[in-house]
């Protein structure tokens, strides 16, 4: 088994805790750059595409091995184990999706100190626990394209809606969600009446969905920014018998979206491209490896042209695309 494949199986049985005594990984190649690609859980579609992505670009700039791995739940102290077994590992750059903001900052801070290169993706980790933090979109656009689903997703955008999000720590979902709510007086006709968390896991997620079902008869729409918990509320929709009374939208993939769609539980949902965002990962932490400074400046990114980081080192990439019947089945056999 290669190393990759080591790493996925720790990760798989013992929660990706610090490797076992005696068990040797292989020698690193001369000059071969490791890079730690943290998830916020193994088992997410989501991160699965994040890390084909970032095998993309290893092997495009060559000489860089990927270590995808994360906690089997998602929790701050899951990735925290995680985090210390790369530093063990001596890794020269770790790309995490965080739980956490600030929990992660001590570890992060240990691993940055033994010259590790920290950066955080998709879900930021405090300024102090890296040094850049690339986004998928920025939090203004996504939050308004969750207000624009919700409002696509009944016949005359009038009605109840109510969320389904991750974990009440998870920064990107809750910035979205903040954003969404500024900008919901845009939309006079949406009245947001519970916010809700799954905690990124499917039966949580599921079940937060049915008791918004059963507490609200009236509810419209559930709106998920989380790619697990679109998927667990489309379902709890069709298992309720609710499907063209209720529609679910959010954030998901494509691949697991798509059956969803084609029910009717789903009506529109959107997302950027996680292989471009790992793809994009891999990029940037390399760059930083090899000496290249982050904030205040743009940072080479293969075919993705240069991403330009702010003075607090955060970088966005791309407005969240727009799927429907019209093309999910396309675009769900990429990712």
């Amino acid at each position: 088994m290669d190393r990759r494949g080591f790493i996925k199986t720790t990760a798989a049985f013992v929660g990706a805790a610090a490797i076992p005594a005696g068990l040797a990984l292989p020698a690193r190649a001369a000059g071969e750059i490791r890079v730690g690609l943290v998830a916020k859980s193994l088992g997410n579609g989501f991160f699965v595409a994040v890390d084909k992505g970032a095998e993309e670009a290893a092997k495009q700039i060559g000489n860089v091995k990927i270590i995808f791995t994360g906690p089997t739940t998602t929790t701050a102290e899951g990735q925290i184990e995680v985090i210390q077994s790369l530093i063990d590992q001596h890794v020269d750059a770790i790309a995490i999706s965080a739980n956490d903001p600030d929990a992660l900052v001590p570890i992060c801070k240990r691993a940055m100190q033994r010259g590790i290169k920290v950066m955080s993706y998709d879900s930021a980790i405090s300024p102090g626990g890296r040094i850049v933090h690339l986004a998928p979109s920025s939090d203004e656009l996504i939050g308004e394209a969750l207000d624009k689903l919700a409002a696509a997703s009944v016949p005359d955008g009038k009605g109840q809606i109510a969320l389904v999000s991750a974990t009440p720590t998870s920064t990107n979902q809750n910035a979205w969600i903040a954003v969404m709510k500024q900008h919901l007086s845009e939309y006079p006709g949406l009245d947001l009446v519970a916010t809700t968390y799954g905690n990124d896991l499917a039966d949580d997620s599921y079940r937060e969905a049915t008791g918004l079902l059963q507490k609200y008869p009236d509810l419209k729409v559930i709106v998920s920014p989380s790619s697990v918990g679109i998927v667990a509320s489309a379902k709890a929709v069709e298992d309720a018998k609710k499907v063209g009374q209720v529609y679910v939208t959010g954030l998901g993939l494509p691949s697991e979206c798509a059956g969803h769609v084609e029910a009717g539980s789903i009506k529109v949902f959107a997302i950027w491209n996680p292989i471009d965002l790992g793809y994009s990962v891999a990029y940037v932490a390399v760059d930083l490896v090899n000496g290249k400074t982050g904030p205040g400046n743009s940072l080479p990114c293969g075919r993705m042209g240069s991403i330009a980081f702010n003075s607090d080192g955060i970088g966005a990439m791309a407005v969240p695309f727009t799927y429907d019947k019209s093309n999910v089945e396309q675009f769900a056999k990429v990712f």
